[in-house]
Parts: C-alpha cells; structure tokens; sequence
C-alpha cells in the first residue's frame, strides 16, 4: 500500500519504552512511501529500567526513564541508594551495601516508578 499515509507492512516487533507506549516502524507508506515510525499508547504505566541490569553492591548503574528531574529517592529492593540525576531521562545509581535482588523504585514529583524488570545483585 505505497499511498498509505500512516504506513502499512510492520517492519519488526514493537518496543516499549519508559514512558509506557509502544513504538514500531513500518516498511511502506508513510510521507515518502518509505516507510514510518508509529507509537501507540494503550495505558501501559511509565517503568524505569537499569543498565546494566545486575551488578555488585557499590558499582554504578544508570537508570533510564521518563520525567526524572527532581527524583526525591531511588532505592534497590526497597535499600535506599545514592544517585545522580543526569538528566530527565538519566539517573546514575550506586547498588547500596545490603541491596538484594528486586525491582529498582524511583520516586519522583510525579509519583513512583519501578523496573519492569528486577535487578540482580551478583556476588
């Protein structure tokens, strides 16, 4: 469908970013019969997600998210940890001393956003 101005043909899976929508891209259509990139939101919940997604007690990770300016507290598994904000998508974390593996929470002005996935504490 070349004169298909919201694109058609799936090009790969969708992915979920921290926001909560989903993205995906399409091989035709689109302004330039190209193809688009297409998000949809269906009311899944904002996540943060860490990089890398286990570490040891005192490494450093990154947490990657939506609206973080101003985050008031980010803890493993419920251990409060030090941290840095980076930016309003970027938050840099130590894995405090007693830190067990379970989900990363990032409490913001906005409310509480938690890992999608949990984080590993390794030895």
């Amino acid at each position: 469908m070349a004169n298909c101005v919201d694109g058609s043909g799936p090009a790969a899976g969708l992915l979920q970013a921290t926001n909560g929508s989903l993205y995906g891209t399409t091989s035709e259509g689109g302004a330039n019969v190209d193809g688009t990139v297409f998000s949809l939101a269906v009311g899944l919940a904002p996540f943060v997600e860490s990089l890398p997604g286990t570490g040891k007690i005192s490494s450093r990770v990154q947490i990657l998210g939506t609206d973080l300016t101003g985050a008031i507290s980010v803890a493993f598994n419920d251990t409060p940890a030090g941290f840095i904000v980076v930016s309003p998508y970027l938050i840099t974390a130590t894995v405090p001393a007693g830190a067990t593996t379970g989900t990363i929470q990032v409490v913001t002005p906005h409310g509480t956003l938690s890992s999608n996935v949990p984080f590993r504490v390794i030895p």
